[in-house]
């Protein structure tokens, strides 16, 4: 069973809620959707139940990956799709695989699609994800980024106050050029594991070529160890909404 959420911005203020949860058992054809307790967050800023999931309350359960998710992955049929699993280092279009990579972000809606962190038994984690910020960063930023090599190490480093955020992780080469940051889902983990374990690396898997678009140009793996104590994803706005009433 692999788990992925759903974030939902807000139109006023850009904020980014997690919403919803998709578990998927590719194997056996099972899927589940639930909202989280984020949902209930989101909506007193303007969130309301997707058309195809009408209530907060309910678990949603199909033999097949729900539209909602299956039309954020690009049709196996198109001519481009060979190129398209390749920007992801992809081998199978395994559409659960693609979402945890691309985000499956649409120019139609404001929703995107992220991976649960899984820990293993001895505390590791590992997750991959898109280098985010790249299009605001400096000509001399881009150009640096654009000519990473796979498989380079890439400093981690907290940034304290982040205009936007607050708190984030930001992302530099190994000649201390800041190129970037994570994916703001998984900052309150990768503080648990530099505060706690101090055990964190980043490292570059792929650069796209300048024919991907900016925000899928440079795919970076993190990986880490978490206390023992510790499990990621867990905070209130992660449980099922359920659970909220």
């Amino acid at each position: 069973m692999r788990t992925l959420f759903l974030a939902w911005q807000a139109p006023a203020d850009r904020a980014w809620f997690p919403v919803g949860r998709l578990d998927a058992d590719t194997e056996h054809s099972f899927y589940r959707f639930c909202y989280t307790r984020g949902a209930d967050e989101a909506r007193t800023v303007g969130f309301h139940p997707i058309a195809s999931f009408p209530d907060f309350a309910a678990s949603y359960k199909s033999s097949e990956l729900f539209p909602m998710f299956r039309n954020r992955v690009l049709g196996s049929q198109r001519r481009d799709f060979k190129s398209y699993l390749d920007s992801l280092a992809l081998d199978k279009p395994d559409p659960i695989s693609i979402l945890a990579v691309s985000g499956g972000e649409r120019q139609t809606d404001s929703f995107e699609v992220f991976p649960k962190i899984e820990k293993d038994a001895d505390g590791s984690f590992r997750c991959r994800f898109f280098l985010h910020g790249l299009r605001h960063m400096s000509e001399a930023a881009q150009a640096r980024a654009l000519h990473l090599l796979e498989g380079e190490s890439l400093g981690v480093s907290v940034e304290l106050n982040n205009p936007k955020y607050g708190l984030a992780i930001q992302l530099t080469s190994r000649d201390y050029e800041f190129i970037g940051w994570t994916p703001r889902y998984i900052v309150a983990d990768v503080l648990k594991a530099i505060n706690k374990t101090h055990d964190i690396a980043a490292r570059v898997i792929k650069v796209n070529a300048d024919s991907v678009p900016l925000n899928r140009r440079v795919l970076v793996e993190l990986q880490g160890i978490l206390p023992s104590d510790y499990e990621p994803m867990a905070d209130d706005v992660f449980l099922p909404f359920s659970q909220a009433v």
